[in-house]
Parts: structure tokens; C-alpha cells; sequence
């Protein structure tokens, strides 16, 4: 994925700048003697705002600490290295990022990681976002950073040439309703131009399925996948509707982001963090635009979390750095350049954030959007241990039809059964 920043109205980012120098000091603590040289790393994956500017903010408050970030392409690779690391006991880096998806699978290993708990952060997220990163023993072992409240991103220009409606409100208007209402302006899109209406049959389902409070598994941890119809609701009806309407692009693939800039399709879920993935992969598209509407209601994709694993050297030393880069004023920072919506209570009544607007997404206010996003999300999804290699799975199963074109709809679902049996 993008590493790539996300360009927002100067205005706000002069906020935001403002709001760290007042009160950046307090927010991380003492990180020990300035003469104690030390070099903190940082791994993150796909954009989480974290740029050169912001990261010099600290070692200019810390002149004995160097900070080195670290990406991984994808939070799939980011999963992969940690696991493998932290079983290790060794290799990880100080700071480590790690997605909504594989939390309870990383919870199994908590006595692994630092505990984070402290009275300069008590309080500070949503509680869900808190409650799910604290282990049975009362040990919180990950700092909140983003969630992902979902919008539709579309190409205003390619409305307009297919004589559909274009403004914001009049999309948002056009598209309220459910998913069949989305495939069904779909189709309009499509009859008029001959072009896809949105991305991949991958994407579109993660939508969908962010909307089934159960998918994969009961609140016991009981495996349902399988068995359950609405995941087979889901998956049939996004394939059949991509049999027409998509652009048959493997999310994250190199024609997937080339075609974010070449007018491959018309639409895109977007969560917040989406937003500097597509102006930072299409920077010289004037036709972006985002509507405040997501089918079926609402929805949230995506979230993540700072920890610090306790084989580190510099455990402390890292807390505090993980503190101060989800503090309230360093999330704005991030919201400014990568879109990532922060998860801490205090900055939903911020100027910085409701008034956030978006040049490159012709001046959204992509600020007001998201928080209203957020609170039309209805269903927090249950992930237990076994959602991540599922989801997976399934993901693959997805792209066999849409993309690979090598199965049938019924042939793919059959092979993701036997897939998910063998997971054990």
C-alpha cells in the first residue's frame, strides 16, 4: 500500500502545528537523560500519517532520541514479521503497529508486551478502543491510534460525463439506501459509459461484511463461517454484482493504483486512512470528491493500535514515544496528513477536525464527514482469534472469481470450506 501523504487546507494543518507546540511537552512523558543517546524503531504499514515533519517534532522535544520508521507494504506483511518476531522473542522493533483485525490474535501473547496503562492516558480513546486492547489482567498493551469510519469516494468528473448526479449532497442523496441501491446506480454507471462502477469485488465485500455482527465466529469463539448465510448472502452478491460493475483490480495490486489515477472506475468505499491513499497515488486527478453516505448505513474498516513489545531495550523510552504519537494533538497531525480518524474522545469537538476540509478531494469537508460516518455505525463486528485468517481466506476466494477469473462463484466458495476446515 501507499506510504504516500494526503494534502489538506494549509489552515488546518497550521492547527494542528499549533496544538503540538502548546501542549506536545506534556504528552509523553520523561524519556530519560539528554545525554543517553538512543535510537527509537518505529514499524508501521500503509500510510498512518506519521511523516519526517512529525517525527522531528519529537526529536526536537528529545534531542538524544533518533527515530527510524519502518513500512511494510501491507498490513499482511506487517502481521507476518510480528508474529514470526515476537514468538522469536527477538527482532521486533520498539514501537510496533498492528491492526484491528489480528488484535485478538495478538491478545493470546500479551505477556509479551509492555504494559501501557498510566494516568496521563487514562481516558483518553473511545472505550471499545480501549476495552479491546486490555488484557484479562487489567494490562493495556495498545495505544489506540485510528478507526475507520466509511464514506464513498468517487470521480466527480465521471459522473458528470454519464449525466448522473455529481455534487456531493446530490450523490449522498443518490446512493442513500442499501447495497442493492449501490449496484443498482451501479448499473446506471455502467449502461451509460461501458466503464466499471467500483475497484474490486475484494473491497466492496469488506464493506458488507463489516455490517454482519457475527460473520465468522459467535461470541464464544465458535466457528460459524462457513455455515452462515449471510456470509453467503455477502459473497454471491458481491461477485454477481461485479460481473458487471467492477474493474476486476486486486486491491493493493500495481494496476489497482494505477487505476486510481486513470478513471478505471467510478466509486470506492473509503474509510478515512483511504483518502491519502488515493490523492497520494493520484496527485494530479482533479476529479475526486467524497459523499457523505455509505450503503447500508454505516460502517467501520480498519483501526489500529501502537505497541511496544517487552523484548525491546528501551521499553520505557518507547511508551513514552507511543503515548505522545496518540496523543489527542499528534492524531490531529496524522488526520491532516493521511485522513487516518482519530480514536481520542477529545478531538471530536476540535475545530481542527470538524472543520477539516480536503483541497485535493475538491475542498470535502472531509472533517464533518467522517465524524457523521462514524456515528452511523450500528454493528462493531465480532474478531476472536480466528477472524483474521478467515477474512483471509476469504479474500482469496473473492479474487479467484473476480480478478483471476480461474473459478465460478460456486467452485471458489466451495475451495474457501475447505480451506477454512483446514485452519483448524
Amino acid at each position: 500500500m501507499s506510504t504516500s501523504r494526503r494534502t489538506i487546507a494549509a489552515a488546518v494543518a497550521g492547527a494542528a502545528a499549533i496544538a503540538l507546540v502548546a501542549t506536545g511537552c506534556a504528552s509523553g512523558g520523561d524519556t530519560g537523560s539528554a545525554d543517553e543517546k538512543i535510537t527509537l524503531t518505529l514499524a508501521t504499514f500503509n500510510d498512518f500519517g506519521y511523516t519526517d515533519e512529525l517525527l522531528a517534532q519529537y526529536t526536537e522535544l528529545h534531542p538524544n532520541i533518533t527515530i527510524v520508521q519502518n513500512k511494510a507494504a501491507t498490513s499482511n506483511d506487517a502481521r507476518d514479521n510480528f508474529f514470526t518476531k515476537l514468538g522469536a522473542g527477538s527482532g521486533l522493533a520498539d514501537v510496533e503497529a498492528i491492526e484491528v483485525d489480528w488484535l485478538a490474535e495478538m491478545m493470546q501473547y500479551s505477556d509479551k508486551l509492555t504494559d501501557l496503562s498510566g494516568d496521563d492516558v487514562d481516558g483518553r480513546w473511545v472505550d471499545w478502543k480501549t476495552a479491546a486492547a486490555t488484557d484479562p489482567d487489567g494490562r493495556l498493551v495498545g495505544y489506540g491510534t485510528d478507526i475507520g469510519p466509511e464514506a464513498v469516494c468517487y470521480r466527480q468528473d465521471l459522473f458528470e460525463a454519464a449525466g448522473l448526479p455529481s455534487t456531493p449532497d446530490e450523490v449522498a442523496a443518490l446512493l442513500e439506501g442499501d447495497w442493492d441501491t449501490y449496484y443498482s446506480v451501479g448499473q446506471q454507471y455502467v449502461d451509460a459509459t461501458g466503464k466499471p462502477w467500483f475497484d474490486s469485488a475484494g473491497a466492496t465485500y469488506q464493506g458488507v461484511v463489516n455490517q454482519i455482527e457475527n460473520a465468522y465466529e459467535d461470541n464464544d469463539g465458535t466457528v460459524i463461517a462457513t455455515e452462515n448465510p449471510d456470509v453467503k448472502e455477502a459473497f454471491t452478491s458481491v461477485l454477481e454484482a461485479s460481473s458487471t460493475l467492477s474493474a476486476h483490480l486486486g486491491q493493493w495490486s500495481d494496476d489497482w493504483f494505477a487505476g486510481l489515477a486513470n478513471g478505471s472506475f467510478a466509486t470506492m468505499l473509503c474509510p478515512g486512512w483511504m483518502l491519502g491513499v488515493i490523492s497520494g497515488n493520484a496527485p494530479d486527478v482533479t476529479g475526486w470528491n467524497v459523499a457523505n453516505v455509505f450503503p447500508g448505513g454505516g460502517g467501520n474498516w480498519g483501526g489500529s493500535y501502537l505497541t511496544v513489545p517487552a523484548q525491546g531495550k528501551n521499553t520505557e523510552a518507547a511508551r513514552d514515544f507511543a503515548a505522545w504519537l496518540t496523543a489527542p494533538e499528534q492524531q490531529l497531525q496524522a488526520f491532516t496528513n493521511a485522513g487516518t480518524f482519530p480514536s481520542q474522545v477529545a478531538t471530536y469537538d476540535d475545530p481542527t477536525l470538524t472543520g477539516a476540509t480536503n483541497e485535493y478531494f475538491n475542498n470535502a469537508p472531509v472533517g464533518q464527514i467522517l465524524i457523521d460516518r462514524s456515528k452511523a455505525i450500528t454493528v462493531s463486528p465480532f474478531k476472536s482469534v480466528h477472524y483474521f485468517p478467515i477474512n483471509d481466506a476469504l479474500q482469496k476466494a473473492l479474487t479467484r472469481v473476480d480478478v483471476d477469473k480461474s473459478q465460478t462463484i460456486e467452485q471458489s466458495w466451495d475451495q474457501w470450506i475447505a480451506d477454512v476446515k483446514a485452519l483448524g
